[in-house]
């Protein structure tokens, strides 16, 4: 893509009620822009990052033997109403009439039309175990929608659904997904760790949340950093001490000390995490409530044991930059950039460096590589400050020193500015992309 021809719109100053590096720099840096509160839109560079997590996520799942599927985002509150959830979801629902006084909602998640999607579909045993997903739109009405993509109202999310003819098929398929689900968060760069947790509004007896460390997230996670130990503070603390504890910022919780030691005998530190994802064991509360079953070996009707995996992917973008920046800027793992590699021209008046721009840019658009071209008229200080707040991986500057046979190419991670023989520049940049 060519800077010129592309819609980047960066601004200086970011906006004054995001107090977090995630939302300032997706905002400063052209990535998405408020629409209302806790809405917003995903502009070209946004949309570039939300399709390569959406990407990885989907070739995981369906590497596990998922299936995706697409449900209407519009859900009748009937279905809600009979598994006995329209009321304990509250205010968070919001409520839709059309214009013959039907009543719906937006959903906020899917697991009872997913039920019914299923019913009287897959009726015997020998269909089982079945996994369905999907990474679609939902909805909930933050009473304080703050922090940009973290705690939005609209979002995107991928919601699966499995049905098994047993509780220990069920927990077989829990496992995988929580081994999928690492292989995702991994692939995307990210330092995350698996906690025990509390089930919520979802229900079930048992679930665990996928949290990115992060300073600056909301959640308190208690962690052994010898072994794999990993719990939210609500599952081991009362709702007194969770408040107290929720309320300290990571430096207080770094000089708290937590009396008791982890199993393996080590010391259990407080960290903060941002939640990502979260998998549930339901048992048959969804599929009793809604009269779904299968028929077993012995033709006797049961209901469907059943288990439920989320994954917050537009807050993933967040997470990202969450545990990726510094003062200037985002800092893109090499997952989720979107684009690989930026060609700084400092004079586009000049024809040597814009000719060798040029020829670079052609070659490896044609090794695929996802190359950005700034050709634009503006001052070199000007495009590399963009360079540094969009957070390409490298950036290559074409600038005086072509004069002496040599470009430099700038490391966004690092912050080293190499020297490189403009002969050499291609191979060079190949092998960094490795």
């Amino acid at each position: 893509m060519r800077r010129s021809r592309a819609f980047i719109p960066t601004i200086k100053e970011a906006p004054s009620d995001a107090t977090l590096a995630s939302h300032k720099f997706l905002i400063r840096g052209g990535f998405i822009n408020t629409q209302g509160a806790g809405l917003y839109n995903f502009m070209p560079l946004g949309k570039i990052v939300l399709e390569k997590i959406r990407a990885i996520v989907k070739e995981e799942l369906d590497a596990a033997g998922c299936n995706e599927v697409q449900l209407s985002f519009v859900t009748p509150i009937g279905l809600w109403e009979r598994s006995g959830r329209s009321e304990t979801m509250g205010k968070e629902m919001l409520r839709i009439k059309d214009r013959h006084e039907n009543e719906f909602v937006l959903s906020p998640t899917n697991e009872e039309a997913m039920v019914e999607l299923v019913k009287n579909r897959v009726t015997s045993y020998k269909d089982l175990p079945i996994n369905l997903y999907q990474i679609n739109t939902k909805f909930r009405d933050e009473a304080r929608p703050r922090y940009g993509l973290l705690r939005g109202r609209e979002f995107l999310m991928k919601d699966g659904y499995s049905f098994h003819s047993s509780q220990e098929d069920m927990i077989r398929e829990f496992d995988l997904m929580e081994a999928t689900y690492k292989k995702i968060f991994t692939r995307l760069g990210l330092d995350f760790r698996v906690v025990a947790a509390d089930s919520g509004a979802i229900g079930g007896e048992g679930s665990k949340e996928f949290h990115v460390l992060a300073n600056s997230g909301e959640d308190t996670l208690v962690i052994c950093e010898a072994c794999d130990y990993g719990a939210n503070i609500e599952t081991i603390f009362d709702n007194e001490e969770v408040d107290a504890l929720n309320e300290k910022s990571y430096e207080e919780l770094k000089e708290s000390k937590i009396s008791k030691l982890c199993a393996c005998g080590a010391e259990l530190h407080f960290k903060k995490g941002i939640e990502v994802g979260h998998i549930f064991q339901l048992g048959t509360k969804y599929s009793s409530a809604l009269e779904a079953h299968f028929s077993d070996e012995n033709g006797r009707a049961k209901p469907f044991e059943m288990a439920t995996f989320g994954i917050g992917v537009s807050r993933l973008i967040a997470a990202v930059i969450e545990q990726n920046h510094d003062e200037n800027g985002c800092i893109w793992t090499k997952e989720t950039a979107p684009y690989m590699v930026n060609i700084l021209v400092s004079n586009v008046k000049d024809e040597a460096q814009s000719a060798l721009a040029e020829e670079l840019y052609e070659r490896l658009k044609a090794l695929h590589v996802e190359v950005m071209l700034d050709d634009t008229k503006e001052r070199f200080g000007f495009k590399m400050k963009d360079a540094e707040l969009i957070g390409f991986p490298y950036t290559i500057i074409i600038g005086k020193e072509l004069q002496n046979g040599l470009v430099q190419i700038y490391d966004r991670k690092t912050k080293e500015n190499s020297s490189i023989n403009r002969d050499e520049i291609y191979e060079k940049i190949v092998e960094l992309l490795k």
